[in-house]
């Protein structure tokens, strides 16, 4: 099969890569066909317009056709390039790992917001199923003087948090432990933060392919009702916290309540409704530990 790319200019594979996604149906052609390409070619925006006009090579030809058919089979361009930005940082991924989303960042705000109402110095963080570090290393950019522990039960996943640690320059106040949510960590620590498994085990053949064909299964299956996570975690958590320590976990859409429910069996205090994401939705579920 011919490389459609081959002797087209910047610009004009540019348009070409970005029919394909459209005639494929992708609804952010334009968007993934500007990264595939900068990505290829190593440009930023400024890049692709002054040199538009430069043909591309057959190495630069050969590379993007790939990308483009990774891209057609239904892979997601974070996962094509091995990267994607998270509260302004870079993460590197692996198949261990989520893919981190837009909607994460709201537990990263919540968090931060619960922080800052009652300030510690030298914070303790744990991060419950760390995947690629990304709430934990989010949240030690934004607090210097914090130290944030991140589990998971998949060396993996443990190695690309490592490293993403170590590429943000965070390894110093980073530590990383193999184990289930909460297991194996003594505490106390100032925040718990957790993105864990919620959809419920029947719905995952119903996802996008992008999600259900490359996310690993490990950090999408919650159970039968989507709640195995949190009846794990929750109870992990309130044992671990400080004096007015405070958990922080991602709910799934219509799962708030119930969650709120389950924090509240463990004797925690809710002292504030969710956190909404863009699209309305309650994402980011807190309470505290009650004095004794």
């Amino acid at each position: 099969m011919s490389n459609p790319f081959t002797g087209q200019s910047i610009e004009g594979a540019r348009r070409a890569l970005a029919a394909r996604l459209r005639s494929a149906r992708f609804d952010e052609a334009e968007l993934d066909a500007r990264i595939l390409i900068s990505a290829v070619l190593g440009l930023d925006l400024t890049g692709l317009i002054t040199q538009a006009g430069r043909p591309l090579t057959a190495a630069e030809a050969s590379r993007l056709a790939q990308h483009a058919e990774r891209r057609i089979a239904g892979e997601p361009v974070a996962r094509i390039l091995g990267t994607r930005e998270f509260w302004g940082l870079p993460f590197r991924l692996s198949e261990a790992t989520l893919v981190p989303r837009p909607d994460t960042e709201t537990v990263v705000e919540l968090a931060l917001e619960v922080f800052r109402e009652r300030p510690t110095s030298h914070p303790r963080i744990a991060d419950l199923g760390t995947g690629s570090g990304a709430i934990l290393l989010a949240l030690l950019h934004e607090i210097p003087d914090a130290f944030g522990v991140g589990t998971d039960l998949s060396q993996n996943a443990l190695r690309t948090a490592r490293d993403n640690a170590a590429a943000l320059g965070l390894a110093d106040r980073a530590a990383f432990v193999a184990c289930s949510y909460a297991a194996a960590l003594r505490g106390p620590f100032d925040l718990i933060v957790s993105n864990p498994p919620y959809i419920p085990s029947a719905e995952i053949p119903k996802l996008s392919i992008e999600v259900r064909e490359h996310d690993p299964h490990l950090a999408l299956d919650g159970g039968n009702d989507g709640y195995d996570a949190y009846r794990a975690l929750i109870p992990q958590a309130a044992e671990r916290l400080s004096p007015a320590g405070a958990v922080i976990v991602e709910a799934g859409q219509g799962q708030a309540q119930n969650i709120e429910t389950l924090m509240r069996g463990a004797a925690l205090s809710i002292d504030r409704p969710p956190k909404t994401d863009l699209a309305g939705i309650p994402r980011a579920v807190s309470a505290r530990k009650m004095p004794p």
